[in-house]
């Protein structure tokens, strides 16, 4: 019989819970872990691509078209959207200055953006910040089952506790290698969601100086 197989038998059913815990907490961050790496991988390629093309455009038009056949995950798209929108009729937004307007407008396209390429962070986060503590928990526990029942059985040896201690430690163990990927990843992603968004705040610049260009020389004519 293994260690493992001798551990989860003996175990109760909190340590068995925390067990599936831990497990549970690992799929999840591997999950996220493996799909926002290939997420932020595609983005990143798909700005270089996509605003490469829109300024290489003739017209807005054309632009719009070479801009979304590569914004695959629809990153840029909003941020062009909400550039050449128009305010309705009758509304607070409409009163205010057409600068300002546009200004708005680009903001909340950005905000939304970055919110989704952040999806997934809270929970690498939480997951890197708890899963130590829960292994902790697991093991505190597990010592104390095992003491109990050796107590229960009559008289206590090292031989006997050396076994259901040393067991019980590597809760402590699997709580440290579902932490570390999750807080590596996080702080990879982190790093990678800084560079898009620095990217994406000079896509929206670069579109706020040029609509307020065109109205200037519109107005000018």
């Amino acid at each position: 019989m293994s260690g493992f197989q001798q551990f989860w038998q003996q175990g109760d059913a909190i340590t068995r819970g925390v067990a599936l815990l831990l497990l549970l907490m690992s799929i999840s961050a591997w999950v996220v872990i493996f799909w926002k790496g290939w997420l932020l991988r595609r983005v990143r390629t798909d700005i270089a691509r996509a605003v490469a093309a829109f300024w290489a455009a003739p017209d807005l038009a054309s632009g719009r078209e070479r801009l979304v056949a590569f914004d695959r995950e629809g990153v840029l798209e909003p941020l062009l959207s909400a550039a050449t929108a128009s305010p309705g009729a009758n509304t607070l937004e409409a009163r205010g200055h057409a600068d300002s307007q546009l200004t708005r407008r680009l903001r909340d396209a950005l905000h939304a953006v970055l919110a989704q390429l952040q999806y997934g962070q809270v929970l690498l986060a939480s997951i890197g910040s708890t899963a130590p503590f829960i292994g902790l928990f697991g093991t505190v526990w597990g010592i104390y089952h095992a003491l109990a029942s050796i107590s229960a059985g009559g008289s206590i040896t090292i031989e006997r506790v050396a076994g259901p201690v040393g067991e019980a430690l590597v809760m402590t163990a699997a709580g440290l290698a579902v932490a570390i990927p999750a807080v590596l990843a996080y702080n990879i992603f982190g790093k990678r969601v800084g560079a898009c968004e620095a990217e994406l705040e000079g896509f929206a610049h670069d579109l706020r100086e040029m609509i307020t260009d065109s109205g200037a020389a519109e107005a000018a004519a």
